[in-house]
């Protein structure tokens, strides 16, 4: 960054200042600091991986259009998702959509999986329900 007094690219730190670095131009003596830090990104940037994520694009994807770190991303995910919970309901579910999922598992090596994924469609909006616990397939699950 150049001096904005002066316009001279001649500088040299001069400490810090509210946590941000100061520089002293040698042509003026004139002291200034960046403005922005190069490293922040924008909160509309944040909110925009946000949305991309819940949209089901993965962090290196994210990474990649956005032009940042897939770590950021996956951060600003985590600190997010601490922040908000799970809907939480005690009504029983009606219809449920596995949306291929059984021909997905019927196709897999392992009998043995551990987790349950139900998805609660109830008035036009979705609702996310995960128990776990360690379910075994029979022998025919997935063939006809």
């Amino acid at each position: 960054m150049n001096c904005p007094k002066c316009n001279s690219s001649e500088k040299c730190k001069d400490g810090f200042v509210l946590g941000r670095q100061r520089f002293r131009c040698k042509s003026c003596t004139y002291r200034y600091s960046v403005e922005r830090k190069s490293d922040v990104k924008s909160a509309e940037t944040k909110k925009l991986a946000l949305q991309m994520y819940l949209e089901g694009l993965g962090f290196r994807a994210i990474g990649r259009v956005l032009n940042i770190n897939y770590a950021t991303v996956y951060y600003w995910v985590k600190e997010w998702g601490s922040k908000v919970s799970l809907p939480q309901s005690a009504s029983t579910v009606e219809v449920v959509e596995l949306d291929e999922m059984h021909s997905y598992v019927g196709s897999k090596k392992t009998t043995v999986g551990y987790g349950l994924l139900l998805i609660d469609i109830e008035n036009g909006s979705s609702r996310l329900c995960v128990g776990a616990g360690e379910q075994k397939q029979e022998k025919n699950f997935g063939k006809t």
